[in-house]
């Protein structure tokens, strides 16, 4: 497996991203054309392929977000724990949860330096990550 850094840490999965939305698109697409299109005998099938199509949507997109918001409270739980058995406190108030999820890629001799750095400076994600040297690799993301 590359190692992993700044450049290649996000994940994408083709058949997820972009085909799957891309047919979700489609389809939405083409039953709002039906719809538009109809006559009134059919208007209730075009309908109801037109709401399907949305709810569609609209599943896909939740599940994605609801497995981020949980893979987001998981990434607190051990950065508060990793913070914790570092420092005997928790970690500060002030980081926002995307702060957070960047400090997790520092390793262990620069972290405390960053995450000072961050409340200080108030540094976005981004910028965070390109701070970090010594990159501690996040091979199990969802």
């Amino acid at each position: 497996m590359q190692e992993q850094n700044f450049n290649n840490h996000t994940r994408f999965v083709a058949l997820y991203h972009y085909v799957l939305f891309g047919i979700l698109l489609a389809t939405l697409i083409g039953s709002v054309v039906n719809l538009c299109h109809c006559n009134c005998s059919g208007l209730y099938s075009a309908s109801l392929l037109c709401a399907l199509s949305v709810a569609a949507i609209l599943v896909t997109w939740y599940a994605r977000a609801f497995a981020l918001k949980a893979q987001d409270r998981a990434i607190r739980a051990e950065e508060n724990l990793r913070h914790f058995a570092a420092t005997g406190k928790l970690l500060p108030i002030g980081l926002r949860m995307s702060q957070i999820v960047a400090l997790r890629f520092a390793s262990d001799d620069e972290w405390q330096i960053l995450i000072q750095k961050t409340i200080t400076e108030n540094l976005s994600p981004k910028a965070i990550k390109q701070q970090i040297k010594n990159w501690k690799a996040d091979n199990n993301r969802v």
